[in-house]
């Protein structure tokens, strides 16, 4: 491994997500070091710098034009990763987009080809294959054989603020950035279907590979939703069944079964800020026990920063993969296509 620098990352956009998930990880990896941060807001730009003691930004074509940035985390509205990404990758920086890659699969793969073409780093923001227990799952999905049948669900509560209070930092909130924004989320069916699915559905192409088709249907309570469906796997004759619910009103609930030709995985995962590892199961016809991993670090948002960073640093493959994000976007479409159209198989 080249541990000769580190890579020297910009953060686009300071919202949310990226004061609570990101930023607080970069102190801790051995393989980044947070030198800027652009954001329109200059409440938001300037109140994050002087927080973390970084170069603050309101105009982000001057983060893409630091000679001192090497590589850029976009964690912007979603509206906004296909022209930034472009931007940023044509400016030279390698890319960590927050998921989703794009806001359409077609838009996803020309910045996959773009980052292709120009020989950089493109990797999506899948934190959840960087959590410990779910790559181990991984490791262990060849030795059960071919797969008969997957069950995999992602259920968010709705009252999340209870939960949040606790376990997030403090925050710089622009107000006026927070309303404008939620004018965006009034689309909620499309809005819940892309934010929550993008994780579940790319996890399916993680453990079991591409499928081929899918069919949905979507229920609706008040401002709750909930979709299921089922989907054929290219690579094995099982099928995937998988349910996206937001919200629900009990407790987070998050995991997967997998039942090969040769034994059976188990996954439960936490709520994802409570920053530990999923707990795992792999139980294997004719041994007399199952392996039940234990794991120390288990943030899987700094993991995927050491990963991103490796891969810039060391030439490895991105986890994702730039035709990983776009798979996830082709199925966020596929299941929204059928879902509003009366279950109907989509071809993925």
């Amino acid at each position: 491994m080249n541990t000769d620098r580190k890579v020297r990352l910009g953060v686009v956009g300071a919202g949310r997500i990226t004061q609570v998930a990101h930023l607080p990880v970069f102190s801790k990896t051995r393989y980044v070091d947070l030198v800027a941060v652009s954001d329109p807001s200059p409440a938001l730009a300037y109140g994050v710098a002087d927080k973390y003691k970084i170069r603050g930004y309101t105009d982000t074509a001057a983060l893409f034009a630091d000679p001192e940035v090497d590589a850029v985390l976009i964690a912007t509205p979603d509206r906004f990763h296909y022209p930034l990404g472009k931007q940023a990758l044509v400016a030279g920086k390698h890319v960590l987009m927050e998921k989703p890659l794009a806001q359409t699969a077609d838009q996803a793969q020309e910045i996959a080809d773009l980052a292709t073409k120009l020989e950089l780093k493109l990797q999506t923001g899948a934190m959840k294959r960087h959590d410990p227990g779910i790559a181990f799952a991984k490791e262990h999905v060849a030795r059960i054989g071919e797969i008969l049948s997957i069950s995999c669900w992602y259920r968010v509560m709705a009252d999340r603020a209870p939960v949040e209070t606790t376990l997030f930092p403090d925050t710089v909130v622009d107000a006026q950035v927070r309303q404008i924004e939620n004018t965006f989320k009034a689309d909620r069916e499309r809005y819940l279907l892309t934010t929550h699915g993008a994780h579940l559905f790319d996890q399916i192409t993680y453990l079991a590979g591409p499928a081929t088709w899918v069919s949905a249907r979507v229920g609706r309570v008040g401002q709750d939703y909930s979709w299921k469906g089922v989907a054929g796997l290219r690579d094995h004759g099982g099928l995937v069944s998988f349910e996206v619910a937001a919200a629900v009103h009990g407790v987070y609930a998050e995991g997967t079964d997998i039942y090969g030709a040769n034994g059976h995985i188990r996954i439960r995962t936490p709520f994802p800020f409570l920053k530990l590892a999923s707990e795992v199961e792999v139980h294997i016809d004719g041994d007399s026990a199952a392996l039940v991993p234990h794991f120390g670090d288990t943030d899987a948002y700094k993991l995927q920063a050491d990963d991103f960073a490796r891969a810039i640093l060391d030439g490895t493959p991105e986890d994702p993969t730039p035709q990983e994000g776009v798979a996830a976007v082709r199925w966020i479409e596929a299941v929204a296509d059928s879902s509003t159209s009366g279950g109907k198989e989509v071809q993925l």
